[in-house]
Formats: C-alpha cells, structure tokens, sequence
C-alpha cells in the first residue's frame, strides 16, 4: 500500500506535506505509510480515493489501473 500511496501522490505532484495538509496529518505519517512502517487508519482511505480519483479496490490492491479484478473469490 505504501508504494501505491507514494506512486499516487508522485503523479499528483504533491509533496508529503501537502498530502499530510490535505488529509490532516503529520508529513511524518506520510513517510511512514510510503515505506510500509506503518498504514493509514482506515479512516483515511474514503479521503486518500477522492484525492487521487481512485477505487478503495484500486488502492488496496485488488485492482489495476483499468478496473480489472486482480482476485477471485
């Protein structure tokens, strides 16, 4: 997850701070989910979507960039 989070917000060009501003944390959790020490609280992932216009299933994985199912159930 962390390296999407990064990957998304490089394509956004926004920095840490900026995405920390927006999502009303510190730069330091930014940091921290980017190299996989810690993950977002799911409260966060609703606002990490709309921010970088994507899927909860894009975003967690179980997705590509096209809408195609990565798992089956």
């Amino acid at each position: 997850m962390g390296e999407r989070i990064k990957e998304l917000r490089q394509q956004e060009h926004l920095t840490q701070a900026q995405l920390a501003e927006r999502l009303g944390v510190t730069q330091d959790s930014i940091s921290l989910w980017e190299t996989g020490k810690r993950i977002p609280d799911t409260q966060y992932l609703p606002a990490l979507c709309r921010i970088f216009q994507v899927s909860a299933d894009y975003f967690l994985g179980l997705e590509d960039e096209s809408g195609e199912k990565l798992y089956t159930d």
